[in-house]
This record gives C-alpha cells, sequence and structure tokens, in this order.
C-alpha cells in the first residue's frame, strides 16, 4: 500500500483507524458520526457501510471529493484513470439464477405437484403469510427436485442465492445451496433496521424469529459484510443460536461487544434450535433476554461443570 495514497485520502477524509487490511474513514457522502467509509488500497475499493456508496476505484473519491492539488498529486500516483472501465465493473455482480424449475407456493391455486411440499412446509409450522414474505417455492424435479427453495433478494431486489431444503426423500442431503458467495445478508431487500434484529443459525429458525439474519451455517467474521451492516445500523442485536453452539455464539457476541453492539441471548433451552418453538414462544423468550456479557458466558461453563 502506498503511503503516499494514504496521505492524499486523509487530507480530505480526515482521521482514520486501521482495521487489517482496511481503513475506516467518515464518509463524505452521508457524513455519519461513525467511521464506516471503508478504504481497502490493496483491493482498489471503498464502501461506506451506512449509505453503501460503493466504487471499485479509490480515485472516484478523490476526483469527487479532493481539491485541486489532491488530483494533481493522485494523477502522479495513480496514472490517469479510464472511469468508463470502472463504471462497467462496478455494474458487473455476480448473479445467482432460480432452478429452471423453481414454482411458487404463493399463488392462490394450488399445483397438485405442490401437495407434498405444502405438507412439509405446514408440518414445519410454516404458514401462508411465512410462504408469501419469504416468497417460498419448490421445485418438483430437476437438480433441486424435492426441495422447498427459498429466494434471497439484495438490496436492488436481485436474487443473490437460495436455499433448498429437501422435503422428499434425500435426508441424506438436506439442503442444496448454489456455490456462491455467502458473505452477504440472506433476504437484506425485507430487513428493517429500525426494529430488532435476532441473528439464528438457519432459515427455518428466521420464518420463526421474524427480521432475522441466519447464519446459513457459517459464523460472524470481523471485516464481514454483515457485521458492518450490524454494527453500522444497530445498537444492540438478539442472538438466538442452535443450543449446541455455545462455543460459537460466546465469539460472535464478543466480537460484537468489541463493534459497541450490545448482545441480547435469547434462551432457547428445552429446544435444539428456534425452529421447533413457534413465534409465541419465541416473542415470550425473546423478552426476558439478557445481556451476554463475559461474565454471563464464565456463569454458564460454570454451571455446566
Amino acid at each position: 500500500m502506498s503511503e503516499r495514497k494514504l496521505r492524499i485520502i486523509k487530507d480530505f477524509l480526515g482521521s482514520f483507524y486501521k482495521s487489517n487490511e482496511e481503513y475506516l474513514f467518515h464518509c463524505p457522502k452521508c457524513k455519519h458520526h461513525k467511521r464506516k467509509l471503508s478504504v481497502n488500497f490493496d483491493k482498489n475499493v471503498f464502501k461506506c457501510w451506512i449509505c453503501d456508496y460503493i466504487g471499485k476505484d479509490i480515485s472516484r473519491l478523490v476526483y469527487k471529493y479532493g481539491n485541486a492539488n489532491n488530483k494533481s498529486e493522485w494523477r502522479e500516483v495513480a496514472g490517469v484513470v479510464d472511469f468508463s472501465q470502472i463504471n462497467k465493473a462496478e455494474k458487473e455482480k455476480p448473479s445467482v439464477n432460480l432452478p429452471n424449475e423453481f414454482l411458487t407456493l404463493t399463488g392462490k391455486k394450488a399445483n397438485p405437484l405442490s401437495i407434498e411440499a405444502r405438507h412439509y412446509l405446514k408440518k414445519r409450522g410454516v404458514d401462508k403469510y411465512d410462504i408469501a414474505w419469504w416468497k417460498i417455492g419448490y421445485c418438483p424435479d430437476g437438480d433441486y427436485g424435492q426441495r422447498i427453495v427459498v429466494p434471497s433478494f439484495d438490496l436492488e431486489g436481485d436474487v443473490n442465492y437460495f436455499i433448498a431444503r429437501s422435503y422428499g426423500k434425500d435426508e441424506w442431503q438436506k439442503y442444496k445451496n448454489p456455490p456462491a458467495e455467502k458473505d452477504f445478508i440472506f433476504n437484506e431487500l425485507y430487513i428493517d433496521w429500525s426494529k430488532d434484529i435476532t441473528i439464528v443459525e438457519g432459515i427455518f429458525d428466521a420464518f420463526v424469529a421474524t427480521n432475522a439474519i441466519p447464519l446459513l451455517g457459517s459464523t460472524l467474521r470481523e471485516n464481514s459484510y454483515i457485521l458492518n451492516r450490524i454494527s453500522a445500523k444497530c445498537d444492540k442485536v438478539y442472538i438466538a443460536l442452535d443450543d449446541d453452539a455455545f462455543l460459537k455464539e460466546e465469539k460472535i457476541c464478543r466480537l460484537l461487544r468489541e463493534y459497541d453492539v450490545e448482545p441480547l441471548k435469547v434462551d432457547i433451552s428445552g429446544y435444539s434450535d428456534v425452529g421447533e418453538m413457534t413465534k409465541e414462544e419465541f416473542q415470550m423468550r425473546k423478552n426476558s433476554a439478557v445481556f451476554a456479557s463475559n461474565d454471563y458466558y464464565l456463569q454458564q461453563k460454570l454451571l455446566s461443570i
């Protein structure tokens, strides 16, 4: 990373702090009070986690917000910038298509092929409201045959992932999902950041918790998209992970506290996961959530000895 480039950016964006390879500045576009404009000089990209201002070349920042001296010095360091190529790169994003055999379950008329899929969802406590809200469908055949399919939509309304859960005989591979980047928020288009956010394990947990972020078998990592969005949007967040995910949960809560987000632990004892609970039961447990401090986890460890 060129120290000269950092000095130029600092000249018009002001002070910063460093987190791994990311340099965090105040965003000149939304002017949020937190330093949430992430600049990565090695990858030559930037993104604001508050207003989603994003660019695939740091030159954009310099030529939009820098003064004449900044721009002149930047040309010496970076050379002449071809913004036509930058524009093209910024418009490109990986696409995920739903399976060709995908059929929606949201229609008023029930396809006879959907009976088994609907029966499975009813058995799992998924009602008509859930089906409509999550845009749930199924595949009667094909590569994802006899699977419930739950699509994920990004902030622009495009499909960026989907969950395919078997409702047939293929129980040896319950989930079969597309090969795609997982550092995103599932169905972010429908997340209401003004309301309580709950972090859960899987998609059926999210059906119960509502307004929830499923980790999809992963975890919360520093500098991940999920963590940056949560820390930018939330003062607190509820944690309701599987009953056997104690160590994973402890690490996530510690990380959230480091980012000034208060984690609140939802007790799911008596259930293996949130998906086994009714929405009413989960809400009662959520109302009784406690602050997940270091002392809380130390106490839990002592109780388990």
